[in-house]
């Protein structure tokens, strides 16, 4: 059976037609720089990236690997299930006059059966993982090879006797994941290709920092609803660390008493009223416990960003057209970011360095990506406008080399 998270309509499950029921509550650690097929299907596979130990025992990343298939553009194959008939290979002609099939042929040759034109690396945001395969499909179809990262503590790379899920109270610490997620890549498709880190939320908000400490490792950043700022404004972070900072530096591990809302949850979920099938460990209905060390950790990365970074790469940042806060859900939830601000998110985008574009999708959710059909197409046609003009000569790459015959 494929373990594939299936965008569709939004139409709700029952449990007795849920996959998720059948996957495994923790990913088996592979040996050093073996892959495992991974919980979504054919073409996916994952790698574990031993990151040492700590008070509680075993760390590791975990990075996936997307290696579509022949059969055609696995895009295309992914969102032929929406009912909006949102086909990538017809935006491809529509946008650039590519034949998929040759795109598919430009990306069998060379390392590992391909030949690409860079990599793209996605990050998840909190209380998250990767499970997106229409994402992976979108960028393959493309010709880049697709990874994406499980950090430490989430997804793939939770394991049984981490007590505190996504903890860390330095958001430094994920250096580490990503240089190992990107030593790995390069062993497989060699040091000089160019990478795009895709990053959501909280991962947008990590990437943003990463990318302006090692300037020149990325060639461009595409940021999904980035957590830039809290909620409201930064009076309010100003006023949380005065409570939370003494916390922290005390008991870290601290779990904050907050509301526990599912509305989020209901809004992805296939289970609900969602596209999109959801590990339940990985992806709870109530996201992980917020402890005083992480919030702190996101608090001072939201006080960098608000002093100025100097990305000096392009980036995109991909936001929706308005929020919705309540502690309740309703439908319109479907329709607008629940989780961030997002008008304050795009004040704060400017900061983060000289070639900053915003792209507003109207009705799309706080993962643009995980949105309704209509939402997402648009998202992904919004990256193909603005990589015309930053990634002019990838797209022409993909489509004009093709494999030898033979």
């Amino acid at each position: 059976m494929s373990h594939a998270s299936s965008p569709g309509t939004g139409r709700a499950l029952g449990p007795e037609n849920d996959p998720t029921a059948t996957w495994p509550e923790y990913s088996v650690t592979t040996a050093p720089g073996t892959w495992q097929p991974d919980i979504l299907g054919a073409g996916y596979s994952y790698t574990t990236l031993p990151l040492g130990s700590d008070a509680e025992g075993e760390l590791c990343a975990t990075l996936v690997r997307h290696i579509p298939d022949s059969r055609g553009p696995a895009h295309a194959r992914s969102a032929s299930r929406a009912p909006l008939g949102f086909r990538l290979g017809n935006v491809l002609r529509r946008l650039f006059g590519q034949d998929p099939a040759s795109t598919v042929r430009a990306r069998t040759a060379g390392p590992a059966g391909r030949n690409p034109v860079g990599f793209v690396l996605a990050l998840h945001g909190w209380s998250d993982y990767f499970y997106n395969t229409e994402l992976a499909g979108y960028w393959s179809d493309r010709g880049y090879a697709f990874y994406a990262l499980d950090f430490r503590r989430y997804g793939r790379s939770l394991r049984a006797h981490h007590l505190n899920p996504g903890f860390t109270a330095n958001l430094g610490e994920y250096d580490q994941d990503l240089a190992a997620a990107l030593e790995m890549i390069r062993s497989l498709e060699g040091p000089e290709l160019p990478g795009i880190c895709v990053a959501h939320s909280t991962g947008g908000l990590v990437a943003s920092l990463w990318a302006n400490r090692h300037p020149g490792e990325f060639t461009a950043l595409v940021l999904n609803s980035p957590w830039l700022e809290m909620q409201g404004s930064y009076l309010v972070r100003y006023a949380a660390q005065g409570v939370v900072e003494p916390i922290a530096r005390l008991r870290p591990r601290a779990k904050l008493h907050l509301p526990e809302l599912d509305n989020y949850w209901r809004s992805l979920s296939r289970l609900a009223s969602g596209s999109w099938d959801l590990h339940p460990v990985w992806r709870p209905a109530i996201s992980f416990p917020v402890t005083a060390g992480w919030i702190t950790a996101v608090m001072a990365g939201h006080r960098e960003v608000a002093r100025g970074l100097d990305i000096g790469i392009p980036v995109l940042v991909l936001t929706s057209k308005s929020t919705h806060l309540s502690t309740g859900f309703d439908e319109s939830m479907l329709h607008h970011d629940t989780v961030i601000e997002v008008q304050v998110v795009r004040e704060r985008s400017v900061r983060l360095g000289p070639q900053v574009s915003n792209a507003v999708i109207d009705g799309a959710m706080h993962d643009v990506f995980s949105s309704l059909p209509g939402p997402r197409a648009a998202a992904y046609a919004a990256i193909d406008r603005w990589g015309s003009g930053y990634m002019p000569g990838h797209g022409v790459r993909a489509v004009s080399e093709e494999r030898p015959a033979g």
